[in-house]
């Protein structure tokens, strides 16, 4: 069997490789060898020299990718991928070939958890450490053919234990996912999480919470970031190290869980879910004429709002409802500013409160109906989801607009008042993001009950 032993050096941001050293084995020797400086056609960050002495200068005469392709192609062809931590100078070169619309696809292996299988027991499994564990002289750190010479050695010292042929074969299965697995990840970590709902924590080496996710099936949404090969997916894929779970029963309730576990940890890699939602609330007021009329601002400039919205989108299609529904004018409502009179394309049924046709009275009183029918929109409300078993059942709770926190019960429990799911409630804290995800199951919710519960009903069992 013939292997391709590689390493790449890249310039960090923007994931081009700048220096490639390839070592070709024939499971005794070296029979041939590629090693090249790149030119990444990209400026190389004053830390990444720093890191490998690569620097600007040194790889401007040095070659493209698109100008070594084909040696690449040749020494690695009809041999396996070895690498230490394999995805990564695999989706380098990968990413490489796709930018020239070449592809690229080999078998590989990974040096880093076969020397976790074969040679159990070390500290540390990265390249310096190991190797000097293992008394293997690894020169030019930080290079690419001083790290791939080193890997050549510990790779032979691999090849020569007694489990050796029965490990490869394992790991070489296409079913195995030892390839695609992180490699600093256990197998048995990732087989034990479950095709169920629920969230997600990817941790460090350290057991510090790295990222933070949700997932319909937890096992096949972690199975997916292995695959990825976004600058952000590769970074935290290598420092994983464990991943920890909790099953929700329902997305709704795995959102919820998600944005809590976020806000407690404060991943590195959820930079996009901890960013500040801008909100837009609905409110009134009366103007010197003594026309009430509805309007939206933005969140924070509003001390008591009717209702939040995350889009303007969102707050006009709502005011354009009430309009429709109460017979209100667009231009008290602020869907037209700077007008006379109001001439809405879509809302014809204004009876005249601009134009001095009606009383104001009478306008005031349906603008008041309006306004109590959103207020009725922050009465209590019990969400039902599918629990973490068949035997239970999952609650969100909101009194009086507020979410309060979600929780887990046995179906054959019985309820006899609302306030009793208090017991089985898990606090949690309410915010903006939290509104957004709730917003549209509990204004579905709303419109589905047509007249207010009586207290019998409210005692029903929560299965019922």
């Amino acid at each position: 069997m013939m292997y391709t032993i590689i390493d790449v050096e890249t310039t960090g941001k923007g994931n081009r490789i700048t220096e490639i050293s390839i070592f070709k084995y024939n499971g005794e020797t070296v029979v041939d060898e590629f090693t090249s400086l790149v030119n990444p056609e990209s400026f190389i960050p004053a830390h990444i020299t720093a890191l490998t002495g690569i620097d600007n200068d040194l790889l401007k005469d040095a070659p493209t990718f698109a100008e070594i392709a084909e040696s690449v192609l040749n020494i690695t062809e009809d041999a396996i991928f070895v690498a230490h931590n394999v995805n990564f100078d695999y989706n380098m070169i990968r990413g490489e070939f796709k930018r020239i619309g070449m592809d690229f696809n080999r078998k590989k292996l990974c040096t880093v958890r076969l020397s976790r299988t074969l040679l159990p027991g070390h500290r540390s499994y990265s390249l310096g450490k190991l190797c000097n564990a293992l008394h293997i002289d690894l020169v030019d750190r930080h290079r690419a053919r001083g790290d791939a010479e080193a890997t050549v050695i510990l790779f032979k010292l691999l090849v020569s234990q007694p489990e050796s042929d029965e490990v490869f074969k394992k790991f070489l299965n296409k079913n195995s996912r030892e390839a695609t697995l992180p490699p600093n990840l256990p197998k048995a970590v990732f087989e034990a999480l479950p095709n169920a709902p629920g969230i997600y924590y990817f941790k460090n080496k350290k057991g510090k919470v790295i990222y933070v996710g949700k997932a319909i099936d937890i096992k096949k949404r972690v199975l997916s970031h292995f695959y990825s090969k976004t600058k952000k997916a590769l970074n935290m894929v290598r420092e994983t190290g464990h991943i920890d779970f909790e099953v929700s029963g329902s997305e709704l309730v795995a959102l919820l869980m998600e944005d809590a576990a976020i806000k407690h940890h404060f991943p590195i890699y959820n930079k996009v879910a901890k960013r500040t939602i801008q909100s837009f609330a609905l409110f009134s007021y009366e103007d010197r004429n003594g026309i009430l009329h509805l309007a939206t601002n933005k969140g924070r400039l509003v001390s008591n709002p009717l209702m939040v919205f995350f889009s303007v989108r969102d707050a006009r299609l709502y005011l354009e409802q009430m309009c429709a529904d109460f017979n209100l004018c667009p231009k008290y409502c602020h869907l037209q500013e700077a007008v006379s009179e109001c001439s809405h394309f879509s809302i014809k049924d204004c009876n005249g409160i601009c134009k001095n046709e009606e009383p104001i009275e009478r306008y005031n009183d349906r603008v008041l109906e309006a306004i109590n029918s959103i207020l009725e929109q922050k009465d209590d409300v019990i969400l039902k989801e599918k629990g973490r078993h068949i035997d239970e059942e999952a609650f969100i709770m909101i009194k009086n607009g507020d979410y309060l926190g979600y929780g887990f019960i046995e179906k054959e429990t019985t309820i006899t008042h609302v306030d009793e799911l208090e017991h089985y409630l898990i606090p949690q804290k309410n915010n903006m993001e939290v509104q957004r995800i709730l917003r549209q199951r509990v204004l579905t919710y709303l419109a589905a009950v047509k007249k207010p519960k009586t207290n019998s009903e409210k005692g029903e069992k929560l299965s019922g």
